[in-house]
């Protein structure tokens, strides 16, 4: 979704790694383009805007070198889609490819290598979007502000991550109902939440003391992200949490409000949205919601169209558009 998201958005393609270069540093960043190899013309560049954040999708087609001075009061997070980007640091190098992700803090100097085939997605999040998603989140900012750590994450490895992110800049997409000058802010904030709690940074250390409520809600949110291709039942994660299913619902209703079944069924929702959007190796709806345990195949369809605004047969055509 976030790639049919930003080709309704693009400023370049098949251009050269020059004329990508011109829009980034108008739109994107200050830096500077250093040409490795033979220049060809197969450039591309999308800019998509959302709410305070921008999200870009980058390939020069080219191996170049690219650095600035610094990221001012800006976070990136940069995910590989394809090929490797390597990130050359005062004290180290890290190579990053398809799958994997880094976040990158204000006044960080970029030094970027990119291979010929490398495609990078890329969110910037201004400073003052994040002290005030922290300041909600734990009553106040680090005094040095949100630091995060220096440490690659893969995120396909992270089911719920992915989800949350499609499903976020669906609503930013043309195809959304909603249009983009009406999306909530609330949208913007669960992204930001999601990448606080993805990658480990300072937060820790003005969050206030986690409750064992906390520790239980987390232990049966991680489960039901490793299993959600399972028939999950209330009575499983009541036994995960510890706790009687009485006690589970009271604890969704708390943390979450909503309920252990509703939370399940969201989240095969947009784990089968995904799958749909993404995989070609599904052939039909059918076998996409089997495969994650979903068998009234009726009422499926009618709650993908009253979350995502299609049928999941309007998503799987699209993808083979």
């Amino acid at each position: 979704m976030l790639v049919s998201v930003l080709n309704n958005s693009a400023v370049c393609t098949n251009t050269t790694p020059d004329e990508v270069s011109n829009h980034v540093n108008r739109h994107i960043g200050r830096h500077r383009l250093e040409l490795m190899e033979t220049e060809t013309s197969r450039a591309q560049l999308s800019l998509c805007q959302f709410s305070d954040l921008s999200l870009s999708r980058i390939c020069y087609g080219n191996r170049v070198r690219v650095a600035c001075p610094d990221l001012e009061d800006i976070y990136h997070f940069q995910i590989v889609m394809r090929g490797e980007c390597q990130w050359r640091f005062s004290d180290t190098d890290m190579l990053l490819t398809s799958g994997q992700a880094l976040m990158m803090n204000p006044g960080e100097k970029i030094d970027l290598v990119y291979s010929d085939d490398c495609e990078k997605l890329i969110v910037k999040i201004p400073r003052e979007v994040m002290n005030n998603t922290c300041i909600e989140l734990a009553g106040r900012v680090p005094n040095n502000g949100i630091l995060f750590e220096r440490k690659v994450r893969d995120i396909r490895q992270s089911q719920s991550f992915l989800s949350c992110i499609e499903a976020v800049f669906y609503e930013a997409s043309e195809e959304s109902e909603l249009s983009l000058n009406g999306i909530s802010a609330s949208y913007r904030d669960l992204l930001v939440q999601k990448l606080m709690s993805t990658f480990n940074s300072n937060l820790m250390d003005v969050m206030p003391p986690t409750t064992p409520e906390d520790k239980k809600i987390q232990r049966v949110l991680v489960y039901i992200d490793a299993n959600i291709k399972e028939n999950l039942t209330v009575e499983e994660l009541s036994a995960i949490a510890g706790i009687s299913v009485r006690k589970l619902y009271s604890l969704f209703a708390n943390s979450l409000s909503t309920t252990p079944k509703r939370y399940i069924k969201q989240a095969k929702l947009l784990a089968i949205h995904r799958e749909l959007h993404k995989n070609p190796a599904i052939r039909n709806v059918t076998e996409a919601a089997m495969d994650y345990a979903v068998t009234h195949l009726g009422r499926f369809s009618s709650e993908y169209r009253e979350t995502f605004g299609e049928l999941p047969s309007a998503t799987l055509k699209a993808r083979n558009l």
